[in-house]
């Protein structure tokens, strides 16, 4: 095997457990060169990957067919003469490039009626048993060696790398800021799945005052999408010494938000994307779940800790809670949070 080619799932915590499989490919196959296929969201996490060679940014939309782009892609693509290719995602649509570029080895778990478009599928578990999404990335590489099966208890956990550029880039904000970048603090208050993996933005509010009030160095950034920035304007009208708190949401790169996340002294974060970038850049961070599953999507690092309180009703994998009291998020309490932040090394 010595040209693969990858599509990249469509979100950011998915694209970083899938590192993992890159290391693993490059093991069964040392002189095997990896692209990689990926929409403008997840790029920056490929391209901070060291086994990928070239990342294809692409304009791909979520939930698009976007049939005429899929067919350019694909001639585009039929001319580096591919021998593989590991389609990540389960739709149909994710499917149709390799295809179309006559990639001869299409391999992915069965999805969306795409029978004929991937001729290498692998039986695709129930969410219920289905294992942590590393795992599940993971096994895809065995699709073609079934002789030198890994053993995914001692795989190595995903780990990117930031850029020279990203840090210049980042130092500069600081500077102009005026934040020295020993004292940060990362938030990342949102999470695009919907409410019920937020923490209350009052207690974000909360557990910055009480940093602020601990450590009168300190500078808390909030980093998250355009989406979240209404969220993090909420936690900085909350807070007395504005002066201290940055509402960068929707204001960095993806980029850039790696390069802060991966020089902050600790991070505190919903179940979400930047959650899996912190424990990728080996940060020390807090985790908080509320209506997922920690065993299926966990920070994979050891310095992370999760809060999860495990409540009968959890975790219900619901954008709302179905029984309106989202008593999973609202008894953390900053505290608890601020308590666990002091025993991280």
């Amino acid at each position: 095997m010595n040209r693969i080619l990858i599509i990249a799932p469509n979100w950011i915590g998915d694209a970083v457990m899938s590192q993992p499989l890159l290391a693993n490919l490059k093991v069964i196959y040392p002189q095997c060169q990896i692209d990689v296929l990926a929409s403008s969201w997840v790029a920056p996490i490929y391209r901070s990957c060291v086994e990928v060679r070239q990342v294809i940014e692409a304009k791909l939309e979520h939930k698009q067919l976007q049939w005429g782009l899929r067919r350019q892609l694909a001639k585009q693509l039929e001319k580096n003469q591919y021998d593989t290719c590991f389609v990540l995602p389960n739709s149909l649509k994710s499917a149709l490039i390799p295809w179309l570029a006559n990639i001869p080895l299409r391999i992915g778990y069965r999805g969306e009626m795409r029978f004929g478009l991937i001729n290498i599928a692998l039986v695709n578990p129930s969410k219920v048993n289905r294992p942590p999404m590393m795992n599940h990335y993971l096994a895809l590489s065995n699709a073609l060696n079934y002789s030198q099966e890994i053993n995914l208890s001692e795989s190595e956990n995903p780990h990117l790398n930031i850029s020279p550029a990203s840090k210049q880039s980042v130092g500069i904000k600081l500077q102009v800021a005026a934040i020295n970048e020993k004292s940060i603090y990362v938030l990342c208050p949102g999470a695009e799945y919907g409410v019920t993996k937020r923490w209350p933005t009052e207690y974000f509010a909360n557990l910055t005052q009480q940093l602020i009030s601990h450590e009168p160095d300190a500078h808390v950034i909030l980093l998250g999408s355009k989406g979240d920035h209404a969220l993090g304007e909420s936690i900085t009208a909350q807070v007395q010494n504005t002066s201290q708190i940055h509402n960068w949401c929707g204001n960095t790169s993806l980029d850039e938000a790696m390069a802060l996340i991966g020089m902050s002294k600790a991070l505190i974060s919903n179940d979400s994307g930047l959650m899996h970038i912190g424990a990728a850049l080996t940060v020390p961070q807090v985790a908080i779940f509320g209506s997922s599953d920690p065993h299926h999507t966990p920070p994979l690092s050891e310095k992370a800790k999760v809060i999860w309180l495990n409540l009968p009703c959890s975790p219900c994998h619901q954008r709302e809670c179905p029984l309106g009291h989202l008593k999973c998020l609202k008894d953390i309490l900053p505290e608890t949070v601020l308590s666990t932040i002091r025993t991280l090394h």
